[in-house]
């Protein structure tokens, strides 16, 4: 019996009707998403920090 909250709500995943267990694994799926394109957005970011700085340190030699 998996426990899923929803609004501080708990929920038995398994008594959920088969349209409410595809929204929770589109839900799941689109956090999963989130997660790995804030990761991204954060090994972006450094590139970026690190061209940046490169470029200025070329520029002022």
């Amino acid at each position: 019996m998996a426990k899923i909250t929803i609004d501080g709500q708990e929920y038995d995943s398994e008594s959920l009707s088969d349209n409410a267990k595809q929204q929770l694994g589109s839900l799941q799926f689109v956090q999963s998403e989130i997660n790995r394109l804030q990761a991204l957005l954060a090994v972006s970011k450094t590139a970026e920090l690190a061209y940046s700085t490169a470029l200025k340190k070329e520029i002022e030699s």
